[in-house]
């Protein structure tokens, strides 16, 4: 599709700045998931044959565009304007929608834009969008400039591990993956991708009844900014629940067995739904220990978890069960491996050290994996939590696989590109920007191994509940956000 077939619904027209909202609407129109970046990677680059501008588009997806500075800035050092283009998507239960080959469906109420039942992916195509918008406009004075919009970021930042970056002459980086406007973030966590998988058999079993029981409307949220929220895991509490109807089960010399596990969708989102489909003895009766585990979550996530609810549905779905050793494996697998926050830094007050989040749980006739986002700003700790798995996985005579490892971004204490952006904030905003290292991972650690001498800051517009359905992006934010990233160039 050309760029001159590419029109946008018009749903965020009359918003400001202008160009930037017609470009983030183009793009929320083009299916541009993790791992489906083909066509949204197509897109950056008609854009910039479109607009002569000089571009390499590698075989992975991954685009750099360079733009000349504009007159009276020749001299002035490069400047790389960098985020990604990949997007979670995740749906509310219900939703119909193919985000292989659909477009979201935006809406903007109160000045806050969302997606109609999905992710929204601000995080982070207002990035490209914002960088879109200055590379089209030849008014805005800036240094010489060199775009970098990654693949696969979501997923353990394929795109950027796998980049060629030896074309790159910027050594000044603004990374706009952050989602909180007055925040400059200045480090962040390292972090990988870790799947364990658990061999199962299945047997034959006739004459037993066939349930599905769900853990759901569960908040949900990013596994590094939220995984300090107090949200519920769906996959976790549905090891838990399985556990207490196995018992029970055994307590009353019934039959109990798993069919299939599912939950979550993305491992860097906490999992907000998750289910498994059972089989126990006709005259077993599940739903006291599934009521008292009820009981307890609601008491436990009262303040954090007000929709979350069990469920149990009959099935008619024929089919074989886990043997009795596979399913007890199984829950032994979601109860003992590790979850959630592990260390709080020592160093720098509220902030996260060292976690992992279940955000995938599935199985098929083979085997059940739980797949991990595992990060840390030590790197130790995050080697030592991938042994921890390791060795319970050996137990249960299981394997670990690690893709998509990243380093940590590690704070630079003369920072003259962090000077002029505070300087830059304190005359828009009237006062003195935040200052952070954050939890979540974020492409500049792997930007500062690979650019000798780097200076990165990261910075945003305000958005909420990033990774889930209710993703929302503040209008006027994203116009404050501007105006500062305009006013950075200028000053650079």
């Amino acid at each position: 599709m050309s760029m001159e077939e590419k029109e946008t619904a018009g749903v965020l027209a009359g918003l400001e700045p202008a160009a930037v909202f017609t470009y983030f609407e183009q793009i929320c129109g083009i299916p541009h998931g993790s791992g489906n970046t083909e066509a949204i990677s197509r897109y950056l680059e008609e854009f910039a044959i479109a607009n002569d501008l000089w571009c390499q588009r590698d075989e992975m997806g991954n685009i750099i565009i360079k733009k000349d500075a504009s007159p009276g800035y020749e001299d002035h050092e490069p400047v790389i304007l960098q985020g990604h283009m990949d997007m979670v998507c995740v749906a509310e239960e219900g939703v119909q929608i193919d985000f292989l080959k659909d477009g979201l469906s935006l809406e903007v109420k109160d000045g806050i834009i969302t997606a109609k039942g999905t992710s929204l992916g601000g995080d982070d195509g207002i990035a490209v969008a914002m960088s879109l918008a200055i590379l089209a406009d030849d008014s805005i004075p800036h240094p010489p400039l060199e775009v970098v919009v990654t693949v696969d970021e979501e997923v353990g930042m394929l795109g950027a591990t796998a980049m060629d970056t030896s074309c790159l002459k910027g050594r000044k980086l603004l990374n706009i993956d952050s989602e909180e406007e007055g925040i400059l973030t200045l480090g962040c966590a390292g972090g990988a991708t870790v799947k364990a998988s658990l061999p199962v058999n299945t047997i034959a079993k006739t004459g037993l009844k066939k349930a599905r029981l769900k853990v759901a409307d569960l908040i949900g949220g990013h596994s590094g900014v939220e995984i300090d929220k107090g949200r519920a895991n769906a996959c976790v509490l549905l090891g838990r629940v399985l556990e207490s109807i196995s018992l029970q089960a055994e307590e009353e010399g019934k039959e109990f067995y798993i069919r299939r596990l599912s939950g979550g969708g993305k491992d860097n989102a906490i999992a907000n739904a998750a289910q498994a489909d059972i089989s126990f003895s006709a005259d077993f009766d599940p739903s006291k220990a599934i009521k008292e585990s009820e009981a307890i979550f609601r008491k436990e996530f009262v303040r954090t978890e007000p929709d979350l609810k069990l469920i149990l549905e009959d099935i008619e779905e024929e089919g074989s069960v886990y043997d009795a050793e596979s399913t007890d494996k199984m829950i032994a697998m979601l109860r003992l491996l590790p979850a959630g926050i592990q260390k709080m830094s020592m160093d720098i007050p509220g902030l996260v050290q060292t976690s992992l989040n279940l955000g995938i749980l599935s199985s098929d006739v083979a085997s059940a994996s739980a797949t991990f986002s595992v990060r840390s700003s030590v790197a130790s700790e995050k080697e030592e939590m991938i042994s921890r798995i390791r060795t319970l996985m050996k137990l249960l005579e299981g394997e670990v696989s690690v893709t998509g490892a990243y380093p940590a971004w590690e704070y630079k204490q003369d920072s003259k590109l962090r000077e002029i952006m505070v300087e830059v904030f304190k005359r828009q905003y009237g006062k003195e920007p935040v200052l952070e290292t954050i939890h979540a991972g974020l492409e500049c650690g792997l930007f500062s191994e690979k650019l000798h001498g780097v200076d990165a800051v990261s910075f945003g517009p305000n958005m909420k509940d990033i990774h889930s359905p209710r993703e929302a992006m503040d209008v006027a934010s994203v116009e404050r956000t501007w105006k500062y990233l305009l006013e950075v160039l200028r000053n650079l």
